[in-house]
């Protein structure tokens, strides 16, 4: 029942990353970085501090016992993530949304799942546990899936370019790097929740249970948010678009309330994954690492199934859907494997 709660969990917090850019569709009158900036100040800022203050049980006791190594390890691996969010939105201009996905949901997948017990030196003891043949073989598996995916979304948006006829901006010279840079640097993010253990130990004493990870996000989120605000600054101050928080050219005031609404929305979904994320994490037991690969996985899963319900796969090819068919029959085969190489683990 307690690996159960933990694949739910995780997929929760799947789901609601794979929705979480369905807001910016209602979104006008507003430059990349006006919209970015203010769901980021939601999800990476303010809500890690609400929701910590609301589940841990004396906050200001944990935070004052709180490792100062910790509280800076977590919160520069969490700049680093931001920084690869900001690499991830650059090279959708130009690789697309499906192969930047892909590339760059991959390989994080794979280094934010296996490098931080090699790191810890516990990979040893890993790979001698009841059900780590199939753990291994499941982040891989999924790997794979996620590959095919991206490779099914580049054929529907090749479909979609013959019949607009229209090539767009595509550019695999300058996408390629940019998706490497921000599969490498989004794994950092299971990097800052590891370093940031000690602090949930601590809110653990204190009576947070479940919700200890809660505490971890107040670093890991705010490192993202930081690196994020300068990038956004920049671009602020390049484009000359801080008015556009005040004003909409051509537009009613009811307008500029939808864009922070959604902007608002966009920022609770993305927060969401995080918090039923550190939730499915205690459950895992043994192999609570594989809880990175598991979200990954999923919310490629959820994404592609979100897509398919908005009809955004319609008229395509049947090349693309046959591949579009394997990527998710793959992708549930891994979250299969994983999860009962999970429940062998438990079973030690």
């Amino acid at each position: 029942m307690s690996l159960f709660n933990g694949i739910f969990f995780h997929s929760v917090g799947a789901a609601s990353a794979s929705l979480c850019y369905t807001p910016q569709k209602k979104v006008n009158g507003w430059a990349w970085q006006t919209y970015w900036l203010a769901q980021a100040s939601i999800c990476w800022l303010i809500l890690p501090l609400v929701v910590a203050w609301l589940t841990i049980p004396n906050l200001a006791a944990v935070l004052h016992e709180a490792p100062t190594n910790a509280m800076w390890h977590s919160f520069l691996f969490g700049m680093a993530y931001g920084i690869g969010g900001t690499a991830f939105g650059m090279a959708i201009r130009y690789v697309g949304y499906s192969l930047t996905y892909a590339i760059a949901v991959g390989i994080s997948c794979v280094l934010g799942t296996l490098l931080p017990p090699i790191i810890n030196g516990t990979i040893a003891d890993v790979l001698k546990g009841n059900g780590s043949g199939l753990i291994i073989t499941g982040v891989l598996l999924g790997a794979s899936g996620i590959a095919v995916c991206g490779i099914a979304g580049r054929s529907k948006e090749k479909d979609f370019e013959k019949r607009n006829n229209n090539n767009g901006m595509f550019s695999l010279a300058k996408g390629l790097p940019l998706c490497i840079l921000a599969g490498i640097l989004s794994a950092f993010y299971g990097f800052a929740l590891n370093q940031g253990a000690p602090i949930a130990t601590i809110a653990q004493k204190y009576g947070a249970g479940n919700y200890k990870v809660n505490v971890v996000y107040i670093f890991s989120n705010t490192g993202a948010f930081v690196s994020t605000f300068f990038y956004c600054l920049y671009l602020h101050l390049k484009e000359k678009t801080w008015k556009e928080y005040f004003k909409l050219n051509g537009t009613t005031n009811t307008g500029l309330a939808v864009n922070f609404l959604m902007a608002l929305l966009t920022g609770i979904l993305w927060y969401c994954q995080f918090f039923f994320y550190g939730l499915g994490q205690t459950y895992l037991g043994k192999y609570e690492f594989s809880s990175w690969a598991i979200h990954m996985i999923l919310l490629v899963l959820f994404s592609a199934i979100a897509g398919l319900l908005l009809k955004e796969w319609k008229q395509c090819s049947n090349k693309t859907m046959r591949l579009l068919a394997l990527a998710l029959i793959v992708l549930i085969a891994a979250v299969l494997i994983l999860t009962y190489g999970n429940y062998l683990g438990g079973k030690e």
